[in-house]
């Protein structure tokens, strides 16, 4: 198993890993199949018009999470990592008006949001609780070609034959690359055999597909944009999209903070304010469709860039290895998590979006800090341990009630699990390895209504005004 850091950190837009930008790469490879010159085509006949159904938890929150803007655009060609994000609003309304879609080096589709995308709320794909299906037509209506997709999580997307492959086997470890770890428990003792760090082995991994000066610039790459993305939260205030028109308060806080401090004020409550401030400008920042890093997901993707900055700002200063062994540290035990559970809401609750980007923030902050492998594994399960069973219950389906203030509640158990394993020697009762099939078997026995379906919880306790 190699689930490399340019994986679990992908740059995209926001509000959702896998109801935005999942979407919009899932439509992105339907173009590419309508072009394959092997598809079976009743007399080779072009395809002339495109439909799209939504099922599952995409059909229940799709609205609020934009994945029908995401379809849209993928229809057009553009790819979250890529898409200009001042041009998404104009992309979107030219399709809503003409009803067509211009992908480059294609023929144009008639596409029509309204009638030919789908929120199919009965019909579920037994594959994952986030399923799609794309059918091209002749000019005559009839199907050419039939895909369905599911978006795991993180911006990941698999078709139905990729999903049956794993479901039967799951991936061996990959021989290609020096420290093929599967497990914490095998990534521990990788370590004590080598003597190296998590952060030094990830590397070497990462650098059998791609050198090392590449790995160190997409390094220094998601880093930027999720600072970028922090200072963006603290300029911008006024209402975020949606029914809810919930205000920013990132901007308001900061200048509180800023204020405080001009004038010597400290408070023992300074560190999670700063921590708080970070975590929300970036998910407000999300839940605008702006620019930001999968963490590993959208939902959770204030965590991480609010544990490194507050690092980078307390201990290290402005450091580009320590950012570095952080991403990496981090990415690692991303990889594990999501390779033995899930990192999707959809299918485990915000354990696995929240909780996971908090463990993998505990870990960073512990290596940078000088932990050992079993420290930082320590801290790894530390942060996950106490976000079990954490239910996603978006209200109205949006990313923004409870998530924006749930990614500043991750970033400070994070620091606080850093710190307790650090005071400790490694050795504790609960490896990171039971806790993460703790976290799956939890999801499991979790009701669909607590998974991203918001038919549960705070979605369905507080009124919508």
């Amino acid at each position: 198993m190699f689930l490399s850091v340019f994986d679990v950190f992908k740059i995209g837009i926001g509000p959702s890993s896998s109801h935005t930008m999942g979407p919009m790469i899932a439509a992105a490879r339907f173009l590419a199949e309508i072009r394959r010159d092997d598809q079976p085509r009743p007399a080779n006949a072009p395809a002339a018009s495109i439909s799209v159904s939504l099922h599952g938890s995409l059909a229940f929150t799709g609205v609020g999470h934009a994945s029908g803007r995401a379809i849209v655009l993928g229809l057009n060609g553009y790819l979250p990592g890529t898409v200009d994000v001042d041009r998404m609003d104009a992309i979107v309304a030219e399709t809503e008006a003409s009803g067509i879609v211009h992908p480059a080096g294609h023929p144009p589709y008639r596409f029509r949001p309204q009638i030919d995308l789908v929120y199919d709320k009965q019909t579920r794909m037994l594959g994952h609780p986030n399923g799609m299906r794309f059918t091209a037509h002749d000019g005559d209506g009839s199907v050419l070609l039939k895909r369905d997709y599911y978006s795991t999580g993180g911006g990941f997307i698999v078709c139905e034959s990729e999903l049956k492959k794993a479901s039967a086997a799951p991936a061996a470890a990959n021989p290609a690359v020096p420290f093929p770890f599967e497990s914490a428990d095998q990534m521990l003792a990788m370590a004590r055999e080598t003597g190296l760090s998590i952060a030094t082995m990830k590397m070497a991994n990462e650098a059998t597909k791609r050198g090392t000066s590449e790995v160190e610039a997409g390094l220094d790459r998601i880093w930027k944009t999720m600072s970028d993305c922090i200072d963006r939260g603290l300029e911008r205030s006024g209402p975020l999209p949606g029914a809810l028109k919930v205000r920013r308060r990132a901007a308001g806080l900061y200048r509180s903070l800023l204020e405080e401090s001009g004038r010597n004020q400290s408070s023992p409550l300074q560190t999670s304010d700063w921590l708080s401030v970070y975590a929300m400008a970036v998910n407000e920042e999300n839940a605008a469709g702006g620019r930001v890093v999968t963490a590993p997901t959208n939902g959770a993707a204030g965590v991480i860039p609010a544990v490194l900055k507050f690092c980078l700002q307390q201990y290290t200063g402005d450091d580009v290895a320590s950012a570095r062994i952080f991403l990496l540290t981090s990415a690692a035990i991303g990889g594990i998590i999501k390779h033995r559970a899930s990192i999707s809401g959809a299918e485990v609750g915000c354990q696995g979006e929240v909780g996971s980007a908090s463990a993998m923030a505990a870990a960073g902050l512990c290596a940078v800090l000088g932990g050992t492998p079993e420290q930082v594994e320590n801290a790894a399960e530390i942060a996950l341990e106490h976000h079990l069973g954490m239910t996603c219950d978006p209200v109205g389906g949006l990313v923004q009630i409870p998530c924006i203030e749930r990614n500043a509640f991750g970033a400070v158990k994070a620091v606080t699990a850093a710190s307790l394993a650090l005071r400790g020697n490694g050795v504790h009762m609960v490896s990171l390895d039971a806790c993460v099939e703790t976290m799956r078997q939890t999801g499991e026995d979790m009701s669909d209504r607590y998974k991203e379906t918001s038919l549960g919880g705070l979605a369905v306790n507080v009124v919508e005004c």
